[in-house]
């Protein structure tokens, strides 16, 4: 995709050093509404004084604003709680570290998706099921229903049982569909495509996506027993060398 500049400028005008700032949410989804905002997510440097020090940085910065027409959503962490929530079975950074949608990337960014490969678990499919359960009650909720939480209720699962069967992150839904093929998928996504971000869901037939739900539910915990993925994280020491490397650096840039 085109980047927007103001994207760029708005990275570029934070007060810490970026290891990383990409795409995350609906775009990175493959199903933007013309009004989507933009999710943008991170991994920001702290200089060692706010680090070492009695008074800590800010570990994670959350910026919402418009530029000129476009909204964006900025969300990073800085590096050392990024790297523990790498070694925790958490998939929100997974997605957010693998994104081909990059905004802004540095040498490092490269070193941590190598490192991060070894981090990627048989547990992670325990993110994806709590994550689908969580979107199925939200959707339960809502009347009327709209078409964005069932997308992202796809999305998360079939995410979740590709990861468990190969060991890569796909969160692209249209990507994924070329595997599974669901047949249902690409009309709610072209309604996604072209309607408003919170587009209603007049016509759905809950009673069939329950069954969907409760098939692919089964389908991702049966991933996780097969999975031959590694059960406990490897990266804990290539990160922790990493980690150091880039506090010092980004302090001898600052000097």
């Amino acid at each position: 995709m085109e980047l927007d500049y103001k994207l760029i400028k708005a990275v570029k005008e934070q007060k810490y050093p970026m290891v990383f700032v990409t795409i995350s949410g609906a775009h990175l989804y493959g199903f933007p509404s013309p009004d989507s905002d933009y999710d943008l997510r991170g991994v920001h440097v702290l200089p060692a004084k706010e680090v070492v020090g009695l008074d800590i940085g800010t570990e994670t910065i959350e910026v919402s604003e418009d530029r000129d027409g476009v909204q964006l959503d900025l969300v990073t962490h800085d590096i050392k709680k990024f790297f523990g929530l790498l070694l925790k079975k958490n998939g929100y950074v997974l997605e957010q570290l693998y994104s081909p949608l990059i905004v802004h990337s540095t040498p490092e960014h490269a070193e941590l998706k190598d490192i991060a490969k070894g981090c990627i678990t048989r547990y992670h499919n325990h993110h994806y099921l709590g994550f689908a359960e969580t979107e199925w009650k939200l959707l339960n909720k809502e009347n009327p229903k709209r078409i964005k939480p069932l997308l992202y209720l796809y999305r998360v699962l079939l995410t979740g049982i590709h990861l468990m069967r190969t060991g890569e992150v796909e969160a692209n839904l249209l990507h994924l569909n070329a595997v599974f093929k669901l047949p249902y998928l690409p009309e709610l996504i072209s309604r996604k495509l072209t309607g408003a971000e919170k587009s209603n869901l007049e016509d759905a037939d809950m009673l069939f996506h329950e069954k969907e739900y409760v098939r692919l539910r089964a389908a991702l915990e049966e991933a996780g027993r097969d999975s031959k993925l590694r059960e406990l994280p490897t990266g804990k020491e290539a990160l922790n060398d990493l980690l150091i490397r880039v506090r010092l650096h980004s302090v001898s840039n600052r000097a």
